[in-house]
């Protein structure tokens, strides 16, 4: 990337900063009446009885740049399978459907939410960016990028584990889960989007 590229990435922490410490630290404790749940879809493609030859679907976003699982927010009274399959559409161009319900994941400290995970295939289209997330790509299960956000990691293992009954995990978003989140984000923005994350393929 250019010189001149990188500056501008660069340029828009300070603003996406901002936002991200809006809703992680003060949102939270204002005029919020409703705990904050976010939908997100494991969206797998090969045979899961064949992990050596199966992908996983990541997506960068446009303010915190890392990979993660795709999914987004709920509309008053949608249910969670139709808030994934509307995210998944928006955010990647793919139409899924929902194989299983892997968990819940109750993050507590920075930004306080619940992430509902869901297990899911395609069902027709082609990995598409959009405004939201610019950067949408498959990679082999075994080759995650480096460059994963860490919370992204368990649910990604739950999904692949298979259990018979959705898990409950509870976790703290503290300092170093932030700072961790920080350097992704700024490894990438220097890389152009590509830090740790090998060769692109699709």
């Amino acid at each position: 990337m250019k010189p001149l590229g990188v500056a501008r990435r660069l340029l828009r922490v300070v603003p996406d900063y901002a936002k991200i410490a809006w809703w992680g630290l003060v949102r939270p404790n204002v005029g919020r009446e409703r705990p904050l749940v976010v939908c997100q879809g494991v969206i797998l493609r090969g045979d899961l009885d064949a992990p050596e030859d199966l992908d996983v679907l990541l997506s960068v976003r446009s303010d915190l740049r890392g990979w993660e699982l795709p999914g987004g927010n709920p509309d008053p009274g949608e249910p969670p399978h139709d808030t994934l399959c509307r995210e998944v559409r928006e955010e990647t161009g793919l139409r899924v459907a929902v194989d299983a319900y892997v968990g819940d994941y109750v993050r507590t400290g920075f930004r306080p939410h619940t992430a509902r995970v869901y297990r899911c295939h395609v069902l027709e289209g082609t990995p598409t960016p959009s405004s939201e997330t610019p950067v949408v790509r498959w990679f082999p299960v075994g080759e995650l990028p480096t460059t994963l956000f860490p919370w992204y990691r368990a649910p990604l293992a739950d999904a692949l584990a298979g259990f018979d009954a959705p898990v409950v995990r509870e976790e703290v978003q503290g300092w170093r889960e932030v700072l961790a989140g920080a350097r992704i984000d700024v490894r990438m923005r220097l890389s152009g989007d590509t830090a740790g994350s090998g060769t692109a393929d699709d």
